[in-house]
Parts: structure tokens; sequence; C-alpha cells
């Protein structure tokens, strides 16, 4: 009897936070998985992943550098084909662009920008063979400025903006493309830019990430296109992104995101 042939679902960021969640609810539906993580702990978390009873890779690679995309590459070439493909690694710089060093900026951009484009143009034609899935995880931020984070939030718009114009050329091909945009989570996401000392640095209010995947999973699975992800508080705010100026925009998030010593 011929073996059945498991979808293979490869996620960015798999090791922790929300990536790690999108993860676990796709092996338990069946995928063997591919997850990716700039730290050692990537393999602890593959562990983890195989309790769900599927195969998993674990690919511990900087996805700033395109050689750190190559290598996901291979994987997935290894692999044989791919079914989905969650664009979920980034980062965040905190604090004044200007008290921040230039590498700093242009790395994240590497990350957030460069991996997203870098692994679309080389994985999307297995997607298409297999008339695939792409959820891209962005951000509310995308939906505003971003001062004291300040490449942060232009390089998920950038995101956003890549993810709806290349669903359209992939019109008729089969493949679906979901982008995401969660509100503020407890992760280590702001820990990890810094932001200890901001509103952000607080998780006690914000999203929980076992929520924010599951939608994002939901929404990619039926079809949705965009959807903010988050409780009924982000929803609202995400409403109210489409009336506010952007001056007024600004002005908010620069409330939560500015550090004490610029207040």
């Amino acid at each position: 009897m011929d073996e059945i042939m498991r979808p293979i679902a490869l996620v960015t960021g798999g090791s922790a936070g929300i990536g790690l969640e999108i993860a676990k609810l796709l092996a338990a539906d069946g995928h063997d998985l591919i997850v990716t993580g700039i730290s050692p702990r990537v393999h602890d978390a593959a562990e983890a992943l195989r309790a769900c009873g599927g195969k998993v890779t674990a690919v511990q690679s900087d996805l700033s550098r395109p050689e750190g995309v190559q290598q996901v590459v291979e994987a997935v070439q290894a692999a044989g084909r791919l079914d989905v493909m969650v664009l979920n690694a980034g980062i965040a710089v905190g604090g004044a662009f200007l008290d921040n060093a230039l590498e700093r900026h242009l790395n994240l951009i590497d990350l957030n920008i460069g991996s997203t484009v870098r692994l679309c143009h080389a994985l999307v034609p297995d997607l298409i063979r297999t008339q695939g899935k792409i959820l891209m995880v962005s951000s509310v931020s995308a939906m505003a400025p971003t001062p004291y984070e300040s490449v942060y939030g232009p390089s998920k718009a950038f995101m956003s903006s890549f993810g709806h114009g290349l669903r359209e050329e992939l019109r008729g091909t089969g493949v679906n493309v979901t982008i995401l945009h969660p509100g503020a989570t407890a992760t280590e996401f702001h820990h990890r830019a810094g932001m200890d000392a901001t509103v952000f640095g607080d998780n006690s209010w914000k999203n929980d990430p076992v929520l924010v995947a599951r939608q994002g999973v939901e929404a990619m699975m039926a079809g949705v296109t965009s959807l903010i992800g988050g409780d009924e508080a982000t929803q609202r705010i995400g409403e109210e992104r489409k009336d506010l100026s952007e001056e007024e925009k600004a002005r908010r998030h620069a409330e939560k995101a500015r550090p004490p010593k610029t207040r």
C-alpha cells in the first residue's frame, strides 16, 4: 500500500511566540514541519512539536542573510514538497531612530523585508505545484507610523502591500495568500527589541499568542485574504486606524513606545 503523503508546512520564526503556536496547530492538523529560528532553541521547539506525531525538521539559520535563507530553501528541497508557507520571522528595534546604530535598522530590513522577498521568490513555485497556502504574519503596525520603532512599522507595511500584490499575481494558480495583522501580543518580541521600559514592555494587557495563532491558521485554511489578530479591543484599534490621521496615529504610538528618558 502506498504511504499517505502528509502535507509539509514551513514556519519561519517557529521556535517561540506566535510562530510556535502556529506550528503547534499545523502539526496537530497533520502537517509535517520545517521550523526555523536563529537560536539553538529551535531544536528544543522541534523536539516538543514532534509530540504531535509528525516529522519536524529544525533549521537554525539567520534569515537576515542570504545564506541563512538558502539553508531554509535547501531544507524544503530535501523535503520534496511544500504545502504551506508561514512567514513569521521578524524583529523590531526600539528607541529613537538616531539613537540606534544604522546596522540595527538595516538588519531589521534584511530580515523583515529581505527574507520575505527571497523566500517567496524561491519557494512560491513549489506552492504553485501543490496549490498551497501562504500566511504572512504582518502587524497592525503596518497601518500606522511607528515612532520609536521607526523602521519596524514600514517593514510590516511592505509585507502587507507585497502580500496583497503577490496574491493578485497568483490568481488562478490555486495558491492563497493570507495576511495576519496581530496587535500587541504577549511574547518576547518587545523585550528583544529593548522596549522593557515602555508601555509595550508589560505583557499583562496584550493578546494571547494562542488566540492570534488560531485566528491566523483558521483564516488561512478558509482562504481569508487579510485579518487583524487579537481580541475585541485590538479589532477596534484596527478599525479606528482607518479614520485617524497619520499624525494622530503617530502620536498615539509614540505615547506607548517612547523610552522614559525622552518623555
